[in-house]
């Protein structure tokens, strides 16, 4: 996966290119799981080794989404890669610190890591500020085409310095800062960057009984470029545009009005229903239906079916959409980011098929997986199980899952619902509802 460039290679760190291992964080877009922050550790940028997972684990983390404001930020080892958690915000720098021990090459010194990523706006990135607790850091300033690149050591600049970029062919340039520490990179194209720099100090000590000679410091930066919310891909708004397009959908809707059976929690009801063009859920007078939890729980189902099916009024406004990231082989589908509106969101898209929404909802992240569909007899697509996931925004736990059953009957031209059925678990417990329609008129 050529994002997984979102990184630093530290080819010099070993003798032979073969033995070159080097250590990146890489920030992911809004995805299933809320926004993970991965740290790899790899002789190349597809993969983490999963033997070295072990030696880069005490790897300490803090992310800044407000200048000045360092927050550390918890990981956990996995198989070949160390995962942390962000909130779902726009902008975001996330510096670590790494010391990996004494090695022993031409001479033994003390090897020491400080890779760093950002995400985010241009002008907000640079609103950031360094993290003294790093002695080694590049600083970033984005513009139209071109990054300018500050190294800092212990908070000053560090002049005629190399710095060595890698784009996501993994081809190097070698850039030499100037007499303030700058140096600018012009950006080719579209992509995942990384830069690293290389600070060398003769300083004698010893490390768990092994003595050295050297301190070796690599510092890190990695990024996306174009930056976050700044592009626009007209592949990914195709690809949007004809998965809307292959749902079903009811044109001139004029509602129905059906004999309904309920089921919620235990207690089951009887009644008659009437839902109106426009979602609007009305209940007969007879027979009774007075449970108001059951009654709220219908209004809520059939109202939300018909907002999903019924086409919006008016002109539409073409999507900004990009691709978040060049995985085409997600079993899930590729992934697609919104920009702009008032909450973060996501799409996965398989088959012509929205098979996964992701979406941040302020407290708490959502995340809607299509687990089986079916078309109908247009050849459009109904879905008839799917899963929906509610996280912590800020620490990513599941506080509930909730599983959908739909199935469907034709009623003239428009595949109306014959049940649904929904089971949530959460903390509190297993809550098991359905409802059954039958003997539907169209209105």
């Amino acid at each position: 996966m050529l994002r997984m460039m979102t990184a630093i290679v530290l080819t010099s760190l070993l003798t032979s290119a073969a033995q070159a291992h080097f250590l990146f964080i890489q920030i992911g877009p809004h995805a299933e799981a809320g926004r993970n922050v991965e740290v790899f550790f790899s002789e190349r940028a597809t993969a983490g080794d999963p033997k070295f997972v072990a030696k880069i684990a005490h790897t300490e983390l803090w992310r800044q989404d407000q200048p000045g404001k360092f927050i550390p930020l918890p990981v956990k080892a996995g198989t070949d890669r160390l995962r942390g958690y962000l909130p779902s915000g726009q902008t975001v720098s996330v510096v670590g610190r790494c010391e990996y021990g004494v090695l022993k090459r031409d001479k033994s010194f003390l090897l020491k890591y400080y890779p760093k990523a950002v995400s985010g706006k241009p002008e907000d990135i640079e609103k950031l500020t360094r993290y003294e607790s790093i002695p080694l850091e590049i600083m970033p300033r984005f513009s139209s085409d071109s990054v300018t690149l500050t190294v800092l050591h212990d908070g000053r600049p560090v002049p005629n310095t190399i710095v060595t970029t890698v784009d996501a062919d993994l081809q190097n340039e070698e850039l030499k800062t100037d007499n303030d520490g700058k140096v600018v990179w012009k950006l080719p194209a579209a992509g995942p960057y990384a830069v690293y720099v290389k600070h060398v100090t003769t300083q004698e000590g010893t490390r768990n009984g092994d003595a050295f000679q050297e301190l070796r410091e690599f510092a890190t930066l990695g990024f996306d470029w174009p930056l976050e919310g700044s592009r626009v891909d007209a592949d990914a708004v195709a690809m949007f545009e004809k998965a809307i397009a292959t749902r079903a959908a009811w044109k001139d809707f004029p509602g129905f009005t059906s004999a309904i059976s309920v089921y919620l929690d235990g207690r089951r009801h009887n009644g008659t229903v009437t839902v109106k063009s426009d979602g609007e859920v009305s209940f007969g007078a007879e027979p009774a239906f007075e449970d108001e939890a059951a009654r709220e729980w219908v209004r809520d189902q059939l109202h939300s079916m018909v907002i999903h099916r019924v086409p919006s009024s008016g002109i539409r406004s073409t999507p900004v959409l990009s691709f978040a990231d060049t995985d085409e082989g997600n079993p899930l589908g590729r992934l697609l980011t919104f920009h702009g509106g008032r909450f973060a969101s996501t799409y996965r898209i398989r088959d012509d098929e929205i098979i996964v929404v992701n979406r941040n909802l302020g407290r708490e992240n959502m995340s809607l997986q299509m687990l089986e569909s079916e078309r109908n007899s247009e050849g459009k697509v109904l879905p008839r199980a799917y899963l929906v996931q509610y996280r912590e925004a800020d620490t990513g736990a599941i506080s509930r899952v909730e599983t959908f059953r739909n199935r469907w009957q034709r009623v003239g031209t428009f595949d109306l619902p014959e049940s649904i059925g929904q089971t949530i678990s959460a903390a509190g417990g297993v809550s098991v509802r359905s409802l059954k329609l039958t003997s539907i008129k169209l209105n």
